[in-house]
């Protein structure tokens, strides 16, 4: 729980496991639209990259009334390190968040400790693709590379992000994915094993994941049509033929998922990529 204490002349200190970790933003005060850590992003680059961060779940498999994706980790809010990140990179044009109806109307106030005038928040649907549809539908004119990214991965790193965006600009879709280490069995229904299956060519797919504009507009326009269910953006891509390739990915990419994952992203917080 935060507890907030009057100790500091620029309003109420947020203290998160009773350490101090800064002054909460307000919501309804008059502010710099771009705080001080995100100025010099603005270079002379074309801004053609947009962002949609999928923020829609009900977090339930974590328990407990928040949200998955408001709860902190190493420091702050695992949406607000997701949202930050991005908008520290000069091509963003946008960054599309896509929150649970009721708080698409009524966001937390440390959403907006972000460049304001680069973030839009979208309403979610009824599963992630819906999610993801929405988030497109509301990508300005101009943006060539969209970049679809899980809340639950907090920790997703700038160099993460721009091998991803590199391969989407060759005009193909990219995902950031480690290669499978463990050994695989398949099991049958008592959960006897079947048998070994060959890990050789099997990767763990993450976020982020980007892809040409008109790639992912069209999968998800034609998903849609043809009521397809995918896990992910590259499977739907996948479905209709479309080109994606792999690119590494990072342990610190990490889907926060149940109770133990935020301990492991508060440690791998502390490693270098």
């Amino acid at each position: 729980m935060h507890d907030p204490r009057t100790s500091s002349p620029d309003g109420p200190m947020e203290y998160h496991d009773g350490v101090a970790v800064g002054v909460r933003a307000p919501a309804n005060l008059d502010r710099e639209p771009t705080p001080a850590e995100l100025r010099d992003v603005a270079a002379d680059v074309p801004r053609d990259v947009g962002v949609v961060i999928v923020a829609g779940g009900s977090g339930s498999r974590v328990g407990g009334d928040e949200l998955k994706q408001f709860r902190w980790v190493a420091g702050k809010p695992m949406l607000l390190h997701a949202l930050q990140t991005f908008q520290l990179r000069p091509d963003v044009s946008l960054v599309v968040v896509v929150l649970p109806r009721d708080y698409a109307a009524d966001p937390p106030p440390w959403l907006f400790q972000c460049d304001i005038e680069r973030l839009l928040v979208s309403t979610g649907g009824s599963d992630r693709m819906r999610s993801v549809y929405n988030g497109l539908e509301d990508m300005p004119e101009g943006v060539e590379v969209v970049v679809i990214h899980d809340a639950a991965r907090p920790l997703a790193s700038g160099r993460l992000i721009d091998r991803v965006i590199t391969e989407a600009r060759q005009g193909h879709g990219a995902i950031a994915a480690l290669p499978v280490v463990d050994t695989l069995k398949e099991v049958d229904e008592s959960g006897r094993i079947v048998r070994t299956v060959s890990r050789e060519k099997l990767w763990r797919a993450q976020t982020p994941q980007a892809f040409p504009r008109a790639m992912i507009d069209e999968a998800h326009t034609r998903g849609r049509t043809d009521r397809i269910v995918a896990t992910d953006d590259a499977s739907l891509c996948e479905h209709y033929g479309f080109e994606v390739v792999v690119v590494k990915g990072s342990e610190r990419a990490l889907k926060v998922t149940t109770e133990d994952d935020f301990a492991l992203a508060e440690a791998l917080s502390l490693l270098a990529e």
